[in-house]
């Protein structure tokens, strides 16, 4: 006679019990150790939190968005843009976000909403390459996975840099172990805003040596072209814009120094673009005076970057350049829209007495 082991009634589903309740272990402890290892103190550095809070914002009613770098996230206040035009925006910067960063960015934004315009920071097109995975993750990390972030890490990851990292972070951050402090481990940390609308609030004031700017002693590349990378990044900008029917506008701040030089083959290739495109240009530089900006009193650096005094000025002057484009109303007598800024408007006016998360 053969003999049948049979397996004992219910094993099948105890074995199946213990493979979920693993894996649900497994799962959990994974997120907790994420929550803790993942950079989550905004305090020490808010300018990588900047993302993550215009994707956990309501973008449903804003009427402009400005991407680029600190040449709008230091330099742009949607409050005031707010309060003398009754413009709804949002600003969506990073640190050095290049042409690349701006398209993922771009992406994400009109799968949420459909501005009327979008104002990009032209600085970027002077890198034609990836400079560091520390300003790839202060634009990338905040967005949800896709297919158009996925394609984008894949292409400009840096030597060494993990572009699985980026689905998972705690790879890149299982080491910080030792580096914890007690501040890491609050977590409570993760919910403080660090920004008004997206725009960095600097307050003080640290003189340029000249009020107006100046790249005197600035070291030159001797290739100034922008590079093939940057371009290609900027025509599928201005594809995806003109697809969704937003209005792209190129804009640059009024900032010239010994770090970011702006030159004159710069400006000669962006009014290039802005031609072949058909695009608005709006040039701060060349209206400087005009503007009523001091570096001796508005930057907060030295004449390197505006305070939140050349911030307003800038706004002021910027809004009145797009409302003339004839695309965007005045919500000021919206009640619905009052209510709505009331907050922001509170939350600012704190930022300048403060200059501190809240």
């Amino acid at each position: 006679m053969k003999n049948t082991l049979r397996r004992p009634r219910g094993a099948g589903i105890r074995t199946v019990a213990c493979v979920l309740l693993f894996g649900s272990v497994f799962c959990l402890l994974f997120a907790l150790a994420q929550r803790l290892l993942v950079p989550h103190d905004k305090a020490a550095n808010p300018e990588a939190f900047l993302i993550h809070e215009y994707m956990q914002s309501d973008t449903q009613n804003d009427q402009v968005i400005f991407l680029g770098d600190c040449e709008v996230y230091e330099a742009v206040s949607p409050v005031t843009l707010w309060q003398e035009y009754g413009i709804e925006s949002r600003v969506c910067g990073s640190p050095q976000q290049l042409m690349w960063h701006s398209y993922a960015l771009l992406c994400e934004i009109l799968e949420r909403s459909t501005p009327d315009v979008v104002v990009l920071g032209v600085y970027g097109l002077c890198y034609g390459q990836p400079q560091s995975e520390a300003y790839n993750r202060m634009a990338l990390d905040g967005l949800p996975m896709s297919a158009t972030k996925w394609s984008v890490v894949r292409q400009t990851s840096t030597e060494g840099e993990s572009a699985l990292s980026y689905v998972f972070p705690l790879l890149r951050y299982h080491s910080r172990w030792s580096e914890l402090t007690l501040r890491d481990l609050s977590l409570r940390q993760s919910e403080q805003t660090v920004s008004s609308r997206g725009y960095l609030v600097k307050t003080q004031t640290v003189p340029a040596d000249s009020p107006v700017p100046s790249h005197e002693g600035a070291l030159v590349p001797t290739n100034t072209d922008f590079g093939q990378m940057a371009l290609d990044y900027f025509d599928r900008i201005v594809a995806l814009c003109q697809q969704k029917g937003v209005q792209l506008v190129l804009f640059k701040a009024p900032t010239d120094s010994w770090r970011y030089p702006w030159l004159e083959a710069y400006e000669e290739q962006v009014e290039r673009l802005a031609r072949s495109y058909d695009l608005p240009y709006y040039n701060a530089l060349e209206s400087f005076e005009q503007i009523d900006l001091d570096l001796t009193t508005d930057s907060y650096d030295g004449g390197v970057h505006l305070n939140v005094s050349g911030a307003e000025k800038l706004t002021r002057w910027l809004g009145e350049r797009l409302r003339e484009l004839g695309l965007l109303e005045d919500n000021r007598q919206d009640a619905s829209a009052v209510a709505r800024w009331q907050a922001d408007i509170a939350l600012y006016e704190k930022m300048k007495q403060t200059e501190v998360v809240s």
